[in-house]
């Protein structure tokens, strides 16, 4: 399943490829800030994103890059993988590239374009997604979508050294909530 053009208010969700790739996206990729959180980065090039967004092309996944309406101005991405059709579930993440961008409430109008996509065009049940628990940002933000809290894995991954907590979070699709 490839990803489709979504239109929000503010944002345009485009499939992410090679049209993204850019000097600025490498410098996201290597800002402390930014990767912070994420499980890669700090080690990009124009040459290792080249192969990264052609391998992105040639996959059958949901991933978008974020950008605004008004400039067209290329701000994060957004990714729904894997899908797993059969049980109705897939697994969300989200990065927000442009620190310009940050605290607009892109990361929260993105996020409802996708999770609205999943549930009524994909007619998905529920959404995961992985977090480490001291990124207060990203679980406030997904507290805002309604996301729960389903679990926390007690050091689970290595951050700045040292094994943290990550919680698993999950939104469950309303129309298949038993009344």
């Amino acid at each position: 399943m490839k990803s489709i053009i979504l239109e929000s208010e503010r944002l345009i969700l485009k499939p992410l490829g090679l049209p993204f790739l850019s000097k600025k996206y490498v410098n996201w990729m290597n800002d402390p800030d930014v990767i912070k959180f994420l499980s890669s980065g700090g080690d990009y090039s124009l040459e290792k994103l080249k192969i990264f967004l052609t391998e992105v092309e040639k996959k059958d996944i949901l991933f978008w890059a974020i950008t605004t309406k008004n400039e067209s101005n290329h701000i994060g991405n957004i990714k729904i993988d894997p899908v797993e059709i059969k049980h109705g579930i897939c697994e969300y993440g989200i990065m927000m590239g442009d620190k310009n961008e940050w605290g607009k409430g892109y990361a929260k109008e993105a996020s409802k374009l996708v999770i609205d996509f999943c549930f009524k065009k994909l007619n998905l049940r529920k959404m995961n997604l992985g977090v480490i628990e001291s990124n207060k940002r990203a679980v406030k933000l997904y507290k805002k979508l309604d996301f729960i809290i389903e679990g926390k894995f007690i050091n689970h991954v290595s951050y700045n050294g040292k094994f943290v907590n990550t919680l698993r979070m999950a939104l469950f699709n309303q129309n298949y909530i038993e009344k």
